[in-house]
């Protein structure tokens, strides 16, 4: 039997899609949210399947430390680098960050879903709850009230 948990969280960031045509090519900004859920048995000793506390605490403090407040820009975005001497941000696609945004170049809310994906993968293995059958099976990132994406998990 498989049961599913989810978690939310809330942060506020500007991003700019300079490579787009329209009104995203402006840095602007958003109250994002992103809900994750993971899917799988449970433990039969505790009688749940993840334990929410761990799970939000993970999820908050690495969008708050990355994200909350800052800018989320591309690797090549011409501003990247006067706007990280003034303030927090995130490039996407630099390799300073390694797998988490490898092939994510642009701060797109797919591109977000994708990286908050690789986020909570990793710390479900690590914590090794994937050895005992937990996965990610997806994550909604919402960047306005009309606009979303959803990353799924196989």
């Amino acid at each position: 039997m498989s049961q599913t948990v989810a978690v939310r969280h809330t942060w506020e960031a500007g991003h700019r899609l300079p490579h787009l045509d329209g009104k995203c090519q402006s840095l602007h900004g958003h109250s994002w949210s992103v809900e994750v859920t993971v899917a799988g048995p449970i433990a039969p000793s505790t009688g749940v399947l993840v334990e929410f506390a761990a799970l939000k605490k993970h999820l908050r403090s690495w969008v708050d430390t990355h994200l909350d407040h800052g800018l989320m820009l591309g690797v090549d975005d011409p501003l990247l680098e006067l706007l990280a001497a003034h303030g927090k941000t995130y490039p996407f696609g630099a390799p300073t960050h390694g797998a988490y945004t490898a092939g994510l170049l642009w701060p797109t809310v797919e591109n977000v879903a994708t990286l908050l994906a690789r986020v909570m993968i990793d710390h479900l293995c690590s914590t090794g709850e994937e050895q005992r059958g937990v996965r990610l099976a997806r994550v909604d990132v919402q960047e306005t009230a009309v606009n979303h994406a959803t990353w799924r998990g196989q």
